[in-house]
């Protein structure tokens, strides 16, 4: 076989490759079309999380703290898809919005939801450049803001319940957005990485209807949130955990580890698990991934 004849059966090799990558992707995203679909991606030590309606809606909730969200949003969302309907930035710590700086590089972004809190970094200063230079729908995040996604599903946000642009960047956390998701009986909460002084305000504030199915734990499984109390109320079954292999913090604390498991709910970790997907139908979430 001659050199030349070798390079051409390798590009071919290749290209036929990458198809099959495009074409099982796009499977996926057709599948996932007519159900509720919601990815806590893994990014490492942050937060990023996708949600898909069954109508199509797409939404992409933090960007965790690097480029990472860039490798697992094509399996998620299709390979040859570019465009989602909003991007939500619960509060401006790096390991939050770092990636949506790329988000809006790559993507085009209808609206941008932020809760106003600002933050003097670099980081913080590119990502509100790249949202103006979008030309996306800006809007702040308050209490009794519902996101209609379409096919019966909503996103509601909770929290914040009055202006924190006064907050100081190291109380950050203490104005986040907290949102529930709800598609018929299937219900679920985003805790962002508020703390357990938040999570009492919400009780106060919600009652029975913080009871979900599943939790997205707050603050990477910090000690400062999911406080025994918090989540006797919302008796989620499985509580997943977004957080990065080995990292500095010590998350997910074991006293975190041990509230979940003493009520009865399951820790998911992306840290063990990779990527972790839930499906629903409008009935009950069934893990896919």
């Amino acid at each position: 076989m001659s050199q030349v004849f070798r390079y051409r059966a390798y590009v071919v090799l290749g290209a036929l490759f990458c198809i099959t990558l495009g074409l099982w992707a796009a499977v996926f995203a057709e599948s996932s079309r007519g159900v509720l679909t919601v990815a806590i991606l893994d990014v490492g030590q942050g937060d990023s999380i996708f949600i898909e309606s069954p109508t199509g809606v797409q939404i992409v909730v933090d960007g965790g703290p690097d480029g990472s969200v860039l490798r697992e949003l094509p399996g998620v969302m299709g390979a040859f898809d570019r465009s989602l309907d909003a991007v939500v930035e619960t509060h401006p710590d790096a390991d939050h919005i770092a990636g949506l700086v790329d988000v809006f590089e790559r993507y085009e972004v209808g609206a941008f939801i932020e809760p106003g809190i600002p933050k003097d970094t670099l980081t913080y200063e590119r990502l509100q450049q790249e949202v103006k230079e979008e030309g996306a729908v800006h809007l702040l995040a308050r209490r009794g803001m519902r996101l209609e996604l379409g096919g019966g599903v909503k996103l509601e946000v909770l929290f914040p319940d009055t202006d924190v642009s006064g907050l100081s960047s190291d109380k950050a956390n203490e104005g986040g957005v907290v949102m529930k998701l709800t598609y018929g009986e299937a219900t679920m909460l985003f805790m962002a990485d508020v703390s357990s002084k938040v999570e009492a305000r919400l009780i106060t504030l919600e009652g029975s209807e913080l009871d979900v199915d599943l939790l997205k734990v707050g603050h990477h499984g910090s000690r400062t949130s999911t406080s025994d109390v918090f989540v006797k109320a919302v008796t989620p079954a499985p509580a997943i955990i977004s957080v990065g292999a080995e990292n500095n913090y010590g998350h997910p604390t074991s006293d975190v580890i041990n509230t979940l498991t003493k009520n009865a709910a399951t820790p998911l970790r992306t840290d063990e698990e990779g990527t972790i997907i839930f499906v629903s139908n409008g009935g009950e979430f069934v893990r896919v991934r």
